[in-house]
């Protein structure tokens, strides 16, 4: 999975691109670890409309993000959710604990 972030005001737009699972733990912690210690940044929006694909590994480490970013007074949203991923996150009742754009 490829990880790209964009910093634009007090926000960080996070994009993923391909498969979201147990292998991308490194890449996604990676991109959002400096993130969280920008105190300048008050939101963290993840793209998912590239993600083909995510399990219930790739569900766990958007729990964890959460975790680390109220911890950090941090906000999160999931944007651009579609298809396969849009359905596992209805299914999980993700929509109870993201703001789901």
């Amino acid at each position: 999975m490829q990880v790209d972030i964009q910093i634009r005001d007090s926000g960080a737009r996070i994009t993923l691109n391909g498969r979201f699972d147990f292998n991308s733990h490194r890449e996604f912690r990676n991109g959002y670890d400096s993130l969280l210690r920008d105190g300048a940044l008050k939101e963290l929006e993840l793209d998912l409309a590239n993600v083909d694909y995510l399990d219930s590994s790739a569900l766990g480490m958007l729990l964890l993000l959460r975790e680390r970013a109220t911890a950090a007074n941090k906000s999160i949203a999931l944007a651009n959710c579609r298809g396969i991923v849009a359905q596992v996150l209805e299914v999980a009742n993700f929509n109870k604990l993201f703001t789901i754009r």
